[in-house]
């Protein structure tokens, strides 16, 4: 519900703030930055240090960032209260499926549970719109973060009494040194595709990009030389590992980053209210929520990465049926690729936690959490940076942005084809030995 908080009343919090227009991408990106930052690392420290611990920590810091955020007077603070968030819900998301899989030791209970947990992102995702598109229309953006951060430290003072502690301790030091550097390799990317928007061949564009290479590099040279590295580079030889780490992160590029910003595309080009618009993402959302409750009938008879290449091929006739939407001024018009891309959200929201723990030992649940969400939210802030430069690359009339999104829905079909494409060849290699 925090993540997808800005997605209905962007253009209020922009106005309240004097957000420039490509400024706006920061409000959006503030959550996924911090969670691809510390993701990994959450992960490592709450496989280490208790995930029970991390989970309170996080939830509980969850609720006070989230209340900074309410209070923050210019762009500056709230996207930094947005990156803490994200922060914060690293700690959560990655400690949250290794506490599951110790809680649920066989595979039927975790292809259950994991399926509620996807269910729930889901869920989630259909709700921040709607509270937040309800509370702004009675009140203000603020109130809205407000009543997020409420929840949030109830449920920090609840969970104590259903949760139980797990660890699998490794001898060694935080990363500290790899959190740093990816930390900086995504800053680095996410300026470079946002100010991209004003033109990609200027230089400050290339010389943050090499930077990212750069940094990206030493974050390799640092987690292979490390002793206690918070993503173990020898999983990158393990197909199911590359699948549930492409999947995530072209879940994040693709899906995520569309559905970041139609709802702001769908206020200008239609008229819509941001209470209109949140009703209409809980079709989309509310079918994914379904489907991922209903997804652990398929066990047994497809796979994981099977089932994340029939996610990503709805999404992708989704969105070529979304094309010419938003210039038709009908939101009818909106209905049947929201309907399609959301039963492909919920395929895609209940095979990635089950592979993401089922393609790392066992004792690194949480390290698999980390690494796929990780990857998810790279995608996805990189993706929210990219879908705005090509939606507003013509102007901000209503016209320029209906082609802006056509182009947008184009690019994430294709990239969602190419997803699907990729995932059907990284097949687990059958051993020899008889």
């Amino acid at each position: 519900m925090t993540y997808t908080a800005p997605m209905v009343t962007l253009g209020d919090t922009a106005a309240s703030l004097h957000t420039g227009l490509s400024a706006q991408a920061w409000l959006l990106n503030g959550t996924p930055l911090g969670l691809a930052a510390l993701l990994l690392v959450a992960g490592s420290l709450a496989d280490d240090y208790g995930r029970r611990r991390a989970f309170l920590l996080g939830t509980f810091a969850l609720g006070l960032t989230t209340a900074l955020g309410a209070l923050a007077p210019n762009t500056l603070l709230f996207t930094l209260a947005r990156i803490a968030q994200g922060a914060a819900s690293a700690a959560i998301l990655a400690a949250s499926l290794g506490l599951l899989v110790h809680a649920f030791p066989t595979l039927s209970g975790r292809i259950r549970a994991t399926g509620v947990w996807g269910a729930f992102v889901s869920g989630g995702i259909a709700l921040g719109p709607v509270v937040t598109g309800y509370v702004s229309q009675v009140a203000d953006w603020r109130w809205a973060y407000g009543t997020l951060a409420a929840a949030a430290l109830l449920v920090a003072g609840l969970a104590p009494r259903s949760l139980t502690e797990s660890r699998s301790p490794r001898a060694g030091r935080p990363d500290l040194p790899g959190a740093l550097t990816l930390g900086l390799a995504l800053t680095a990317l996410l300026a470079a595709l946002t100010l991209g928007r004003d033109g990609w061949l200027r230089v400050p564009v290339g010389a943050l990009l090499a930077a990212t290479v750069v940094l990206l590099a030493v974050f390799v040279a640092v987690e292979h030389k490390g002793s206690t590295p918070m993503l173990d580079l020898s999983l990158l030889r393990r197909p199911l590992f590359l699948a549930s780490t492409t999947g995530a992160f072209f879940t994040g590029l693709s899906v995520i980053a569309l559905f970041s910003y139609v709802p702001t595309l769908v206020q200008r080009t239609m008229g819509l209210t941001p209470m209109d618009t949140a009703i209409l993402l809980v079709l989309w959302s509310g079918a994914g929520f379904t489907v991922a409750l209903q997804a652990r009938r398929l066990s047994g008879r497809v796979s994981p990465r099977h089932q994340l290449a029939v996610g990503f091929a709805l999404h992708a006739a989704a969105a070529l049926t979304l094309l010419g939407a938003a210039g038709s001024a009908h939101w009818p018009r909106l209905l049947p690729g929201l309907l399609l891309s959301g039963i492909g959200s919920g395929l895609l929201n209940a095979a990635l936690p089950l592979l993401a723990v089922e393609s790392v030992p066992q004792g690194r649940a949480a390290m698999g959490s980390g690494a796929s969400n990780t990857a998810r939210y790279i995608g996805s802030a990189a993706g929210v940076s990219l879908t705005i430069a090509l939606a507003t690359s013509g102007g901000t009339s209503a016209h320029a942005l209906s082609k802006g999104m056509n182009t947008s829905l184009i690019v994430s079909a294709t990239l969602a084809v190419a997803a699907g494409a990729l995932l059907l060849t990284l097949r687990e290699r059958r051993s020899s030995t008889p």
